[in-house]
């Protein structure tokens, strides 16, 4: 395996679902390791597509606790005290969940938007503002004018957003990016790859993020 060469950036790929609050939070533990590690602006951060359940249909009747019953085989109270765990942890790292009023919806479109944020260069804004579009302020993450208004907040172009909505492009990138993480093993996300060298495998402790950092560095 070829070793990083350390006047480079650091690569650092992360496989995710906007609709994986562990995804979120991951995301948030990583960004503080690198926080503490001096690391923020040197290291390139991307995001790649990874579909939980790609045959998922939208459903403003259903609220996440029936949909996390449905699949788990739980109970509502089950899923609601499962979720409240979930929202505490968010809470522990700085991030507010409001489960209780997410919108059930499909993440094709978003995970689109996140390849042509990509292209753009805006890739970073547009993750967190997905993220926080779900998870805290209880917005349609299928609804393209949503979609629309995340990417112009970025600084996407009105017309290349309508070109995106009109289309299906990028449909075939977000396939790519769920068989290449077929490939690597990757059975669930989050999942961080470090410089093709390192992998790290759920929303890990902050510690165990820098450890990793620091091993890369080494390099």
């Amino acid at each position: 395996m070829k070793t990083s060469n350390s006047s480079s950036p650091m690569q650092i790929e992360v496989w995710s679902d906007i609709l994986c609050p562990f995804c979120y939070i991951g995301k948030r533990k990583l960004e503080l390791a690198l926080e503490e590690l001096g690391l923020s602006d040197s290291a390139q951060v991307e995001w790649k597509s990874f579909q939980l359940n790609p045959d998922l249909v939208g459903d403003a009747t259903k609220s996440i606790h029936q949909y996390l019953a449905e699949v788990k085989g739980w109970s509502i109270e089950q899923s609601r005290e499962m979720n409240q765990r979930v929202s505490e942890i968010a809470s522990s790292v700085g991030l507010t969940f409001k489960l209780d009023s997410s919108k059930l919806a499909n993440s094709l479109d978003a995970h689109r938007l996140l390849h042509l944020a990509r292209v753009e260069g805006k890739q970073d804004a547009v993750s967190q503002a997905l993220f926080m579009a779900y998870f805290s302020e209880s917005k349609d993450i299928a609804d393209r004018s949503t979609l629309k208004a995340i990417g112009l907040s970025a600084g996407i172009a009105a017309q290349q957003l309508d070109a995106l909505f009109s289309s299906a492009m990028y449909q075939e990138a977000v396939l790519a990016d769920q068989q290449e993480a077929a490939e690597l093993g990757v059975r669930g996300v989050p999942y961080f790859v470090f410089n093709r060298q390192y992998a790290v495998s759920g929303a890990q402790e902050v510690a165990v993020f820098k450890q990793v950092l620091e091993k890369v560095q080494q390099q």
